[in-house]
């Protein structure tokens, strides 16, 4: 690590306690493992009052500072949003154990036996804005595949973070496990966050997760090896045979069912062809609940009220109640358009034809690609994963939403009875 001045002697040591954790979950029993996630669901459940007094702290500081409604959404911590998160942490109890499976393997003709195994990472890092729910998914996520977890989740959640992952900690320790097995670094602001970045031999692989900003700069600054989650510039496209009622349903819903989140619709793309047809009905169902439409010249001459789109639009991630809108001569012109502005996350077409619909599947280069279904889908927990880590936008090591196996690295076991190579 390049950082090694006095000061960042107890953020060291931190790290130093992280690594000795992670030994011990990497030997942890999947019974071991599951029990401490059950005491951290009942934990939630019983400090229900203690958490939300500290996430009311949290809002009051991030609406007197302005952070925007999005975040402020993200940061809110309810009564059923914890009760959803301790669900999680249950749901992930019952999912399978990757520590150990067997990739593949093969025997050699001399009897030597070969097997690729999963592995834990070892420690993983975290580093995040305004989304405590992120501290119980990511510390459920990596203890169950026996890694160590090392949380910078920022000023605006400073208050609801510290209760956590206290909550956390005594939760792990009490079923025998390290409760250094889940740490934050909140203490140590954006110089810590910093050196988390530098902590290569401590830090295993690193995750950043918030806007495209903070993603970047985790990217393009971190010595750690990272997992890139992405912006959402997520788009659904209205093909010319889009039945009218499943059109005005899922962009509703992909827009306005939570808006402040990655997998929100931000451009609609209408085929032409359908655009007299379906456009005014999907618009109206928009405007009704609120969204603002930023329309090139043709959508706008089949709806008002509008504002005119401009070259921004196409490029931007609202997070809030805006959408982008946009006619479109073909298929063709909307995968185009796709190529160009997409951030390779999200994106959905609604179509009655069998051949666009898996055009669409096999010529669109993102994450998760879909057919006659909200983006809202794209998500860990709708995929049956318990939680997510986050959403992968690239392409090595795992790409879409990040369960437990994406946690995971493989090791090569050999098992032989004297045998040398000739």
């Amino acid at each position: 690590m390049a950082e090694t001045r006095s000061d960042l002697t107890p953020f060291l040591a931190k790290l130093d306690a992280s690594r000795t954790a992670s030994l011990a979950l990497a030997g942890a029993t999947t019974d071991r493992k599951n029990e401490a996630l059950l005491a951290i669901a009942e934990t939630l459940r019983s400090h229900v009052s203690e958490i939300t007094k500290a996430n009311q702290a949290d809002l009051d500081a991030g609406a007197a500072s302005g952070i925007g409604e999005a975040l402020l959404d993200r940061l809110t911590l309810t009564d059923a949003r914890i009760e959803a998160l301790a669900a999680a942490v249950l749901q992930i109890i019952g999912l399978a154990d990757p520590v150990g499976e067997n990739v593949r393997g093969s025997t050699l003709p001399n009897g030597v036996r070969i097997s690729q195994v999963r592995v834990p990472f070892g420690v993983v890092g975290a580093i995040y804005e305004a989304r405590p729910n992120v501290t119980v998914d990511i510390a459920a996520l990596a203890l169950k595949s026996g890694n160590a977890v090392v949380l910078r989740g920022g000023s605006a959640a400073e208050n609801t973070n510290k209760v956590l992952v206290g909550l956390i900690q005594e939760a792990v320790a009490s079923t025998g496990l390290p409760a250094e097995s889940v740490q934050t670094i909140d203490d140590f602001g954006r110089e810590g966050a910093r050196a988390l970045m530098r902590a290569r031999g401590y830090i295993d692989v690193l995750i950043p997760r918030g806007s495209a900003q903070l993603i970047q700069t985790v990217v393009t600054e971190s010595t750690v090896p990272v997992i890139e989650t992405g912006a959402g510039v997520v788009h659904i496209v209205l093909d010319e045979s889009a039945p009218v009622q499943w059109a005005v349903d899922i962009v509703h819903n992909a827009k306005t069912q939570r808006p402040s989140v990655c997998n929100a619709v931000e451009t609609l793309l209408v085929h032409a062809g359908a655009a007299e047809r379906v456009l005014p009905a999907v618009l109206s169902k928009l405007s009704e609940s609120g969204v603002t439409i930023h329309a090139d010249e043709r959508a706008a001459a089949l709806f008002a009220p509008t504002v005119p789109a401009c070259e921004e639009d196409w490029a931007t991630e609202y997070l809030g109640l805006d959408i982008a809108v946009r006619v479109v001569d073909s298929l063709d012109e909307a995968i185009r358009h796709i190529r160009r502005y997409s951030t390779r996350h999200t994106e959905a077409i609604v179509t009655s034809d069998l051949v666009n619909a898996e055009r669409f599947l096999n010529e669109v280069d993102s994450a998760t690609v879909m057919v006659n279904a909200s983006t809202r889908f794209s998500d860990g927990g709708e995929f049956g994963f318990g939680a997510e880590v986050g959403i992968s936008t690239q392409k090595l090591h795992a790409r879409g939403p990040m369960g437990l196996p994406e946690l995971t690295s493989t090791k090569w076991i050999v098992r032989g009875i004297g045998q040398v190579r000739v």
